[in-house]
C-alpha cells in the first residue's frame, strides 16, 4: 500500500487525505494548528458565515416593519456572538475529527519541513520532531493575510483573523481593501453599528466582478458602509493612543482618526517554511508551480489550493484535491474546469461563473446580455427584495452559455446552476425549457433565457 502525506487540513487538504483513504491509500495527515480545517472552517469562510447570518437577521429585522411587523430595538451581546461562532467552528472541526478516524487516517498535530523528495520532519509545538517516509506527498499548506509594509498589526489595526474575534464594536473603522473579505467584514461590522469607511485603490469595489452587479451591491450597502473611497490608498498609519490616525491619497485624499483598521489587502502562499529548497519544486512569485495534474517538478508530490495561485476559493482547492489523488493513483486526469464560481457573501449576495460581460468585452468575443430584474420576479417581491438581477452571456452564433451573473437573496446558491450549464455547454434554449418551480428565485435563470427570445413572460421585451 502507498503512503501518501497530506501538508496541510484545510478544505483542499481534508478533502485529499479523505478521498485518498476511500480509494485505499495508506494516509498521513499533517496539520501545524490544533485543529482540522484549516483558514476556511477556523479563521475564515465559516466563522464570517455564521456572523454573516446573524447580522443579516438583525437587519431584516429593522426592515420588515413597512409590513406591520415591529420589534423593540435590538440588544447585541458580542460575547454570545462570539460563542455561536465558537461552536458552528467547534461542531465542524470536531466532525472532521471524527471523519478522518472513520477512516483510519493518521493525524499529526505539526510543523512538516521537507528533508528531501521522500522524507519529511514533523516539529510538534513541544519542539519534539517526527520524521516520515512518504511515497506520495501533497502540498495543500493554504494562506495568510497579507499585510501593508512598515504597519504591524496591534489592537486597533486588525486582519481578518482579528476582526472575527469580535473583541470590541468601534465606532469609527476603516477597511483598507475593497474586495470580498473587507465588504463581508465591513458590513458585519456596519450592522452591528460601526460606521465604516473602505478604501479600495483600484477605481471599484470586487475587482473581477461586473460593474453592474457591484453598482447595485454598493448602493443597497451604503445603509452598513457609511463611506466607500476608491482609486485611493493609504499612505501612513499612526497609533494615537486613543485611535489610529491615517493618511491617504488619489482620488479621495486627507487623513482621519479610526479607532480600528481592518487590513484586507489580500493574502499570500504559505510557502516559506515548507523546506521546498531541498526539493526540486520550484515556485513563482510564491506561488508553487503545478502541471495540470497539480504535479510539482518532483513527481511524487503535489500542490493544491491557494499555495498554486488564484482563485484562492475553498471549492477550487477541493476540486483539485481530487485530482491530484486520482493522478496519484495514475488514472488519467486533468484540474481543467470550464468555470470556478466565485461569490461574496454580503446582503444581497454576488455570484458569477464563466466569462464576465468585461472579459467577453476585452475578448472581442460575439455576445449578448440578457439580464432578468427581480422587480419583476413574484418570489422576490414577496420578500420584498427587488434591488437583484439575474445576467447571462451568451455567445451569438451558438446560443451557448458563456457566463452568468446574479445579485440578490441566495445568490451563491443560485449560481450552481449557471456553472453547471457551462460546464455541459448547455445553449440558453436548455435554460428556457427547464421547467423551474414557481414562485422562486430561481426562475430568474429562465425568464432571462426567455429574454433571448424576445417572449419573457413577466416582462414586456420585444424581439429584436
Amino acid at each position: 500500500m502507498k503512503n501518501l502525506v497530506v501538508i496541510g487540513a484545510g478544505p483542499g487538504g481534508y478533502t485529499a487525505a479523505f478521498y485518498a483513504a476511500d480509494l485505499g491509500l495508506n494516509v498521513t495527515l499533517i496539520e501545524k494548528s490544533s485543529t482540522l480545517g484549516g483558514v476556511c472552517l477556523n479563521v475564515g469562510c465559516i466563522p464570517s458565515k455564521s456572523y454573516l447570518h446573524l447580522t443579516k437577521v438583525l437587519e431584516e429585522a429593522k426592515e420588515v416593519s413597512h409590513a406591520g411587523i415591529f420589534f423593540e430595538q435590538p440588544k447585541v451581546d458580542t460575547d454570545k456572538m462570539r460563542e455561536y461562532k465558537n461552536s458552528v467552528v467547534a461542531k465542524l472541526t470536531n466532525g472532521l475529527k471524527t471523519l478522518a478516524k472513520q477512516r483510519k487516517i493518521s493525524v499529526i498535530y505539526g510543523e512538516a519541513k521537507f528533508v528531501n523528495n521522500s522524507t519529511i520532519n514533523v516539529k510538534d509545538n513541544s519542539g519534539n520532531v517526527t520524521t516520515i517516509n512518504f511515497d506520495y506527498a501533497i502540498i495543500a499548506t493554504g494562506s495568510r493575510p497579507s499585510t501593508i509594509p512598515n504597519v504591524p498589526l496591534s489592537d486597533r489595526i486588525w486582519d481578518s483573523t482579528d476582526a472575527l474575534e469580535l473583541k470590541t464594536i468601534p465606532k469609527k473603522m476603516l477597511v483598507v481593501g475593497g474586495g470580498v473579505i473587507g465588504l463581508e467584514l465591513g458590513s458585519v461590522y456596519g450592522s452591528l453599528g460601526s460606521d465604516v469607511t473602505v478604501i479600495e485603490f483600484l477605481d471599484g469595489l470586487l475587482p473581477g466582478a461586473d460593474r453592474d452587479l457591484v453598482a447595485v451591491l454598493q448602493k443597497k450597502l451604503s445603509n452598513k458602509i457609511k463611506n466607500v473611497w476608491t482609486s485611493s490608498k493609504v499612505v501612513s498609519m499612526e497609533d494615537m493612543g486613543n485611535g489610529i490616525k491615517v493618511k491617504y491619497e488619489g482620488k479621495f485624499t486627507g487623513e482621519d482618526v479610526f479607532d480600528n483598521v481592518l487590513l484586507s489587502v489580500g493574502r499570500k502562499p504559505n510557502t516559506e517554511v515548507l523546506g521546498l529548497e531541498n526539493t526540486k519544486i520550484e515556485l513563482n512569485r510564491g506561488f508553487i508551480v503545478v502541471d495540470e495534474k497539480r504535479q510539482t517538478k518532483e513527481p511524487n508530490i503535489f500542490a493544491i489550493g491557494d499555495v498554486v495561485g488564484n482563485p484562492m476559493l475553498a471549492h477550487k482547492a477541493s476540486a483539485e484535491a481530487k485530482v491530484a489523488v486520482e493522478a496519484i493513483l495514475g488514472h488519467k486526469v486533468a484540474f481543467e474546469p470550464k468555470v470556478i464560481p466565485s461569490v461574496v457573501y454580503t446582503d444581497p449576495e454576488v455570484a458569477w461563473a464563466g466569462i464576465t460581460e468585461n472579459e467577453a468585452k476585452s475578448m472581442n468575443l460575439n455576445y449578448d446580455v440578457v439580464k432578468f430584474p427581480y422587480q419583476a420576479l413574484g418570489r422576490a417581491i414577496a420578500m420584498d427584495r427587488t434591488e437583484g438581477f439575474t445576467k447571462l452571456i451568451i455567445e451569438k452564433e451558438t446560443e451557448i452559455i458563456l457566463g452568468v451573473a446574479m445579485i440578490g437573496p441566495n445568490a451563491g446558491d443560485m449560481i450552481t446552476e449557471g456553472a453547471l450549464a457551462i460546464e455541459m455547454g448547455a445553449t440558453v434554449k436548455d435554460i428556457a425549457l427547464t421547467i423551474h418551480p414557481h414562485p422562486t428565485l430561481s426562475e430568474s435563470m429562465m425568464e432571462a433565457a426567455e429574454m433571448f427570445y424576445g417572449h419573457c413572460t413577466h416582462l414586456y421585451k420585444p424581439k429584436k
